[in-house]
């Protein structure tokens, strides 16, 4: 099929948002994917975000700040992944006739993914974020009172940050128009990013465990199916994403859907989840320090106070009131997964009860990355004033998050002070752990 025109499909997705000139008070709505629920919520991070519970304005308290940290929207395969499909796929080549019916659907499929950039469905995220953003939050904003937007520099960063503050115009009538977002390079000092711990260690050893355990039985049911391609334990989690991917861009049910199973799209999912723990989760020495700087600016914005942070951030910036507005009440931030990852476990929120097993996924287990970052995953820091008390809590894909950490209760509300005491590992720079980023 021909590629999708992301102009169209955003002009066409807000037109009918307008009716002689006012937004409709419905919510922009994505277009469906025809697949069952449980089938596109184990696509890991490549699952299209949704809300984990409704949103509900917290009672009795006013909010008086938002904090919006947001990844980007539905992209196309990374380099490097892309070369790794393409590898698998090219297996295909070798195979005469297909002794499974579901595969011999492939015959007819074609490869026409691009890389890295954000596809039409993940500007649509965007949009659609932003457009809710104005709706939940307009009493904090105004002609006048503008949300402060920023974003890594990469290019599916940026465009999902400019497409958000299209959708946050759009919903305001045009009223509130923000202006374009900072953006920070990702050479340099970035909080929004985390490459600038060279020490950090990778998941490959931890996930390998993992893909030799549960790959084998699908390589096995594959090349039966498709005599001569010759699939490798490592090809199959590649293929698996070939469902998402290929879904996402077209937007209809790719054919490589059919060929697994709810069991294989599970297994599936927990080497994404082993690969994120492990990555710049808890499970990484050096991953939750790469998420300290973002905390430390989060404590400035929310407390008024200069940045106070000798990690990622990027001093220049930080230290303007052009760059670092403080007393703003939006904001709104975009990044990526691995960083909001390093985030979580910086802050010390979403932590399991206990390390992620190699080769014994817990059926229950709460470190699910299709909750934690999914395409458009957002995490927002509320300020609140409650009975005259500041206040905050913390939102995942509109689900309220536990904080323990400050003395919580159930509503997820605890004071900004017991909160800005609770971040100690940010607000002493990772404890040390900062410095073995680099010795």
């Amino acid at each position: 099929m021909a590629p999708l025109n992301p102009l169209r499909v955003l002009t066409t997705a807000a037109s009918f948002l307008l009716v002689s000139g006012h937004v409709q008070q419905e919510t922009f709505r994505l277009p469906r994917i025809d697949l069952p629920h449980e089938i596109i919520r184990s696509w890991a991070q490549y699952t299209p975000a949704f809300p984990l519970q409704s949103y509900q304005i917290p009672e009795s308290c006013s909010i008086t700040q938002v904090n919006i940290l947001q990844r980007h929207g539905a992209r196309f395969p990374t380099t490097g992944a892309t070369k790794r499909i393409l590898a698998a796929i090219s297996k295909l080549d070798n195979v005469l006739t297909f002794n499974d019916a579901k595969m011999a659907g492939l015959k007819n499929w074609t490869y026409e993914l691009g890389s890295n950039d954000l596809i039409p469905f993940g500007e649509m995220q965007a949009f659609e974020s932003g457009f809710e953003a104005f709706r939940r939050y307009s009493s904090l904003v105004s002609e006048e009172i503008l949300p402060f937007v920023r974003a890594s520099d990469g290019k599916r960063v940026v465009v999902s940050a400019e497409n958000w503050i299209n959708g946050f115009a759009e919903a305001s009538g045009g009223i509130v128009n923000p202006a374009p977002p900072l953006l920070i390079s990702e050479s340099g000092n970035n909080t929004l990013d985390d490459k600038m711990c060279p020490n950090a260690g990778d998941p490959d050893s931890k996930t390998a465990v993992w893909q030799e355990t549960f790959a084998p039985r699908i390589a096995q049911r594959l090349n039966a199916g498709a005599p001569g391609a010759k699939f490798t334990n490592a090809d199959i989690p590649n293929l698996i994403s070939l469902c998402a991917f290929d879904t996402l861009y077209k937007q209809e049910p790719s054919p490589w859907c059919y060929i697994f199973d709810k069991q294989d799209f599970e297994e599936s999912e927990y080497f994404y989840d082993l690969d994120k723990y492990y990555g710049t989760g808890y499970g990484q020495p050096l991953g939750p320090v790469q998420g300290v700087g973002y905390i430390n600016e989060l404590l400035a914005r929310l407390t008024g106070q200069p940045v106070s942070d000798e990690t990622q951030t990027n001093r220049t910036l930080d230290s303007s009131p052009d760059t670092f507005p403080l007393h703003r009440t939006l904001y709104a931030d975009f990044s990526h997964d691995n960083e909001m990852i390093a985030i979580y476990a910086a802050m010390g929120i979403l932590k399991p009860s206990s390390p992620l097993e190699l080769t014994d996924p817990d059926p229950d287990r709460t470190w699910l990355v299709s909750h934690l970052v999914p395409f458009a995953s957002s995490l927002v820091t509320e300020r609140l004033l409650c009975g005259g008390v500041q206040s905050i809590r913390i939102l995942l894909n509109d689900g309220v998050v536990p904080l323990s950490i400050c003395g919580a209760g159930s509503d997820g509300i605890c004071t900004l002070k017991e909160f800005v005491k609770s971040q100690s590992y940010a607000r002493n720079n990772g404890e040390g752990d900062w410095e073995k980023c680099f010795v």
